[in-house]
């Protein structure tokens, strides 16, 4: 896949979940942070970083690089994705489904934060199995990296979309 340029696109930023992280040494705890972010254009491109740091902003700051460093762009039909599809990551599944125009974004928290940063009006999802926010937003953006339109399907099988469509 084609690396994706974040320079010259208008990217949004979405700070998913902060994380509390500690380390028991000789003298007592070490608290740090780590803040899962999610970019998109609001256009097809979405991306999701993790940030570690001592401070909120910092981790958050480098969440937000990381993200850019790790773009995909996804097939959308209108406002809603072209078919369902299910992503893994780990313990994590999250189900994708289309819906029609005004159903709105039917999702909860890690899925919601990533289909709407890439864009997605419309769409109906369910988190199963891991709740952990991390695997959740791996899941999701595996699941829109999965979907294909027909023009894609029809390249890969040497034959025109109206020939795929019937």
């Amino acid at each position: 896949m084609a690396k994706i340029d974040a320079s010259t696109m208008d990217l949004q930023e979405r700070v998913v979940s902060i994380n509390r992280v500690s380390k028991t040494v000789k003298g007592g705890r070490i608290f740090k942070f780590s803040a899962l972010v999610v970019v998109g254009d609001g256009n097809g491109s979405v991306g999701f970083g993790l940030g570690k740091s001592g401070e909120v902003p910092d981790a958050i700051r480098k969440g937000i690089e990381d993200a850019k460093k790790n773009l995909i762009k996804v097939s959308l039909k209108g406002t809603t994705i072209p078919h369902e599809v299910t992503g893994k990551f780990g313990a994590g599944v999250v189900l994708l489904k289309p819906a029609a125009p005004g159903t709105g974004v039917i999702a909860g928290g890690p899925v919601r934060a990533v289909v709407e940063t890439a864009g997605i009006k419309d769409i109906r999802s369910k988190a199963l199995r891991s709740n952990n926010p991390c695997n959740v937003v791996r899941a999701t953006i595996d699941g829109l990296s999965q979907l294909r339109n027909a023009d894609e399907v029809a390249a890969i099988r040497g034959k025109t979309a109206k020939e795929i469509l019937g």
